[in-house]
């Protein structure tokens, strides 16, 4: 691939914690009585920002409403620190190869820098990356504005980069900048669904996603 820089989806494609992620919605929302949904719809949603996530999931809901949600899915999300042990398999290796090989990395995910920042710091992955961006500092995906402004950072075009990515979020967002794609379904959407968006690969495990990076 004539790429430069690699860009990484953080949950569902580096780390192992949608179901986390989708449990501690469920109990955050029925905690504060609202009705329990299929659990897919928790999972179905993550890779969004926190607003357009719970807007999705319960639409109409006041700011004040949507606050005390989003307080008390922290109290959930936050009892369980993302940790080494929570890295996919192989991962961290391809981090450390790309970067050997001369190879910017980055991390384009829904997070919050709150959320982001702790979790570079106990997963040990933060020191692989030269910068992050967060759907709270710029926009939600799939707007394409992280991109935007990771490939200004590296003064690169798009097609110069590749994300890689577990949900549609991450598809369409690099489609709608002109910047190829790599689908993981080892995290929330399967292979049929991550092709809706036409990304050049969706790759079953770590060594065929090593392959498609040339590693």
């Amino acid at each position: 691939m004539a790429i430069k820089v690699a860009i990484f989806d953080w949950d569902g494609t580096l780390v192992d914690s949608v179901e986390h992620i989708a449990s501690s919605l469920y109990q955050a929302a029925t905690d504060l009585g609202y009705p329990a949904l299929e659990f897919g719809a928790y999972r179905n949603i993550i890779g969004l920002g926190m607003v357009e996530a719970l807007e999705a999931l319960y639409p109409g809901m006041s700011k004040a409403e949507m606050t005390e949600l989003r307080d008390q899915y922290g109290r959930y999300f936050f009892s369980k620190a993302t940790t080494p042990q929570h890295v996919f398999a192989g991962m961290t290796d391809v981090l450390v190869d790309l970067r050997e090989a001369g190879y910017g990395c980055a991390v384009a995910t829904g997070k919050s820098r709150k959320g982001l920042d702790g979790a570079l710091s106990s997963s040990g992955l933060g020191s692989h990356f030269d910068l992050t961006r967060c759907a709270d500092e710029t926009r939600s995906k799939p707007d394409p504005t992280m991109l935007a402004e990771i490939v200004e950072h590296y003064g690169i075009r798009p097609d110069e980069a590749v994300m890689i990515g577990d949900t549609i979020y991450d598809m369409e967002m690099a489609q709608r900048i002109g910047m190829p794609a790599i689908g993981v379904e080892w995290g929330v959407h399967d292979e049929a669904t991550l092709s809706r968006f036409s990304p050049m690969a969706v790759v079953s495990s770590v060594q065929r996603l090593r392959r498609q990076l040339g590693l």
